[in-house]
């Protein structure tokens, strides 16, 4: 009985959240992510390889970095409470405006509410509401298409990021070169770290968001539900610039795999979660294809070997 219970409160905790299952609802809350990325675009100081515009995955859910307030009085949060179901404008000084996602409330409705929340508590503020890396192309404030909000899906979602998240901020903690925090990121609706050698690196294009982005040598490794060219929720790890040795190779655990229609190395979320060890199993992923991509990239040895567990002294 009690592996009964156990197996039972594993599964819930590690549910399936594959994008073709729950595609509407998934577009409509990329797209509310979307919302606040362009607000931490507008009122963030800039930071190399954009982080200034990334999110945070916390307790409830999706949520900036304290922002400056545009009239100078403090900073402002803006979040997706995804247990109350609710996106919500907190001011330093106390001030708070929350806007209901239910029933199935509209895109441009939602966007329009969370602009003047922000102007009522914090000042004026102007985003670029056209929406990015995505498959549509209608302004955020204007978006009457998605409005599909299907609570249990979010809900299933919010737990198996949050299991993500952790397994990601697990593989990063005893890196001793420079690395990211566990980034949202809100053009593409994923999670992820980059770590990096600490060598300059030429950008793959000149596209504005690759040439901000991806001007460091590094390896990212992921997570995200899914999406119209992958449609099963996946970790992921690339390595730029990789060389010709660092695609198809052998990596752990057997199910992980090069796909090279994404250029990225693979290991299916369904995968992780059959496992006996859902996060053991995750972990494995990111060290072994982190591993492999320092040996055929070339990173110092030593540097590389941090990753591999061992937490930096504690005094």
């Amino acid at each position: 009985m009690a592996g009964a219970i156990a197996f039972s409160a594993m599964a819930a905790a590690w549910p399936s959240v594959s994008y073709s299952q729950w595609s509407e609802t998934c577009d409509t809350l990329h797209a509310h992510t979307q919302t606040l990325g362009k607000l931490a675009v507008a009122l963030a100081p800039p930071e190399p390889e954009f982080q200034h515009v990334a999110l945070r995955i916390t307790a409830r859910g999706w949520e900036t970095a304290p922002l400056p307030a545009p009239d100078g009085s403090g900073s402002l949060v803006a979040a997706l409470d995804l247990r109350r179901h609710e996106a919500l404008v907190e001011h330093s000084g106390g001030g708070e405006r929350r806007v209901a996602l239910t029933p199935d409330r509209p895109v441009g409705q939602v966007t329009v509410s969370v602009l003047d929340a922000v102007r009522e508590l914090a000042g004026p503020v102007q985003i670029d509401p056209r929406p990015q890396e995505v498959h549509w192309d209608v302004p955020l404030d204007q978006d009457e298409e998605h409005a599909r909000y299907e609570v249990d899906w979010v809900e299933a979602y919010s737990r198996a990021a949050t299991q993500a998240a952790l397994v990601l901020a697990r593989f990063r903690a005893p890196y001793r070169g420079r690395s990211t925090p566990v980034n949202a990121w809100w053009g593409s609706f994923d999670l992820a770290v980059n770590l990096f050698s600490g060598a300059p690196a030429d950008p793959p294009s000149e596209d504005f968001i690759m040439r901000n982005a991806m001007d460091a040598q590094e390896v990212a490794v992921g997570w995200w539900p899914g999406d119209p060219r992958y449609g099963r929720a996946a970790f992921y790890a690339y390595a730029h610039p990789a060389t010709d040795e660092f695609p198809g190779a052998a990596v752990s655990p057997q199910a992980a795999r090069w796909d090279e229609a994404l250029g990225e190395y693979v290991l299916d979320f369904d995968d992780v979660r059959a496992s006996s060890d859902p996060a053991g199993t995750a972990l494995e992923f990111a060290r072994s294809v982190f591993g492999h991509a320092c040996r055929t990239c070339r990173w110092d040895p030593a540097l590389a070997a941090s990753a591999e567990g061992v937490p930096p002294p504690i005094s």
